[in-house]
């Protein structure tokens, strides 16, 4: 049974991760290179946690306790050295991902699971830094993680079943429900999601309606939580517009961005992280 987490990658997604797995009774380790970055890591769990109490979700005992088990470091052999699991959320380049997931290949233990949290990027592929591929496998939370119930089990072409079993228990021992998914470009829910966002997208080009008018149609027509441009500021422009490009890359014409979906990330406007997306903040 797995007893410890390394998350690498302590943006949204990651911290989010960590305090799930922390929460979920998991010594985590929540590694980043940028020291400035577990800085702001640190506090957003530490709000999420108090938050959490406020609402009476956790009592203060556990997320105490949650507290106690979260560690923070830069040096990765650190946070892989002996592990039962490595999951990696950090940027969704490619390059990246494989560059880091040859350094766990190097420090982490030859049995430790490894899990990536990529919305789109191929499992295959990633699993290719790795001398035993069987153990790699998609782990696709959603943001925010500490409210969202669902995790994508992504099996990938040479993934062990066993290695599907192992991530599926440790997402119900943070409190999540699974679907397991063969390995296909944007999944389930990012090619479905992107879709609906970029159309939003084109809608709002046209002069069809306002965002915001495209936000209130979506959720209390279809019952969507939030709307395409609420949902593309919390998750970042840049990372819907990566995702679009990969998709329309591997699956054809249907997912070509929409025009001014890229020149609002040219201009900078990349949601809530930065301040400007769709809608000030």
């Amino acid at each position: 049974m797995i007893r410890s987490i390394a998350v690498l990658g302590a943006g949204t997604m990651g911290h989010g991760i960590a305090y799930a797995a922390a929460l979920g009774g998991f010594e985590t380790r929540l590694f980043d290179v940028s020291p400035e970055a577990l800085d702001k890591a640190r506090a957003a769990v530490e709000a999420i946690g108090a938050k959490a109490v406020d609402l009476g979700k956790v009592t203060a005992a556990d997320r105490d306790a949650a507290t106690a088990r979260l560690g923070f470091g830069s040096d990765l052999a650190s946070a892989v050295g002996d592990v039962g699991m490595v999951v990696e959320a950090i940027p969704e380049r490619m390059d990246l991902k494989l560059s880091v997931l040859q350094d766990v290949e190097r420090h982490a233990p030859a049995e430790a699971i490894v899990a990536s949290n990529t919305s789109a990027l191929s499992i295959t592929e990633l699993s290719t830094a790795l001398a035993r591929p069987q153990r790699a496998a998609g782990m696709h939370f959603f943001n925010p993680v500490h409210k969202m119930k669902l995790v994508e089990v992504v099996r990938a072409l040479e993934t062990a079943p066993e290695t599907l079993d192992a991530i599926e228990d440790v997402a119900r021992r943070m409190g999540k429900e699974t679907v397991r998914i063969r390995e296909s470009p944007g999944f389930v829910t990012s090619r479905v999601n992107a879709m609906i966002g970029n159309e939003a997208f084109f809608m709002l080009q046209e002069g069809i309606a306002s965002a915001r008018d495209i936000d209130k149609a979506l959720k209390l027509g279809l019952n969507h939580p939030m709307g395409p441009f609420e949902l593309v500021d919390l998750v970042g422009l840049d990372t819907r517009l990566s995702v679009l490009k990969f998709l329309h890359a591997s699956l054809g014409e249907k997912y070509r961005p929409c025009p001014l979906l890229v020149r609002y990330v040219q201009a900078g406007r990349l949601g809530k992280k930065v301040g400007k997306g769709v809608y000030e903040y």
